[in-house]
């Protein structure tokens, strides 16, 4: 009797963990258990847009009508012709920023030590690669030794920086300074990731 109450105390608990395991499939960006976003390489809800006639030869994945993110139809970019700088805009809620600094290629490194020098923000990485960094930030709150004496709210945000060759020119790609939602982040580190150059014909 003890036994088969065993054997069946055995079989639901694999039922329960098969079922979890089940629930965590899927092709958006998962969490794991350690809080680190996966950016995965399903662009089902993106368009591919060419930066050519923007003065970057190459081609970027953005998030289309579909993402659920107030995105428009055609993205818009701002930039002055000769300038250094641009700004892409999907909609309200996606503005990615782009800045040529031509050959330097340790801009991740110089971008994690800025990081680290910061006093009033906790800065935790969920994705710490050669060429991108997503990190969630949060305001050190009042009563803690590091604290900034007007902080009296725990404040986070997500943000995404990184950097592209293209034709021997380095692009930092990077969110606004105040953030985004993690789901906003998690769309514009895919969009960071799919840029590539246009290959000459």
């Amino acid at each position: 009797m003890r036994k088969s109450i065993f054997q069946k105390g055995l079989i639901i608990i694999g039922l329960v963990t098969f079922a979890g395991f089940l629930s965590s499939c899927g092709d958006d960006p998962v969490v794991d258990n350690d809080g680190d976003i996966v950016v995965d390489d399903d662009y089902y809800e993106f368009q591919d847009f060419s930066l050519d006639e923007y003065e970057i030869p190459a081609m970027i994945s953005l998030p289309d009508e579909t993402a659920n993110i107030g995105a428009s139809t055609k993205p818009e970019i701002v930039h002055i012709q000769s300038d250094i700088k641009w700004e892409v805009k999907v909609g309200p809620n996606f503005q990615l920023m782009i800045e040529d600094y031509a050959d330097f290629t340790d801009l991740i490194e110089v971008k994690k030590k800025e990081l680290a020098e910061q006093t009033f923000f906790e800065v935790d990485y969920l994705i710490d690669e050669g060429d991108m960094i997503v990190y969630q930030r949060t305001l050190i709150v009042k009563g803690t030794d590091k604290a900034s004496p007007t902080v009296g709210i725990e404040h986070k945000s997500y943000h995404v920086y990184g950097q592209k060759i293209v034709n021997g020119i380095t692009y930092e790609l990077q969110s606004r300074p105040d953030g985004y939602e993690k789901m906003i982040i998690e769309l514009m580190a895919k969009s960071i990731k799919s840029l590539k150059p246009i290959k000459e014909s």
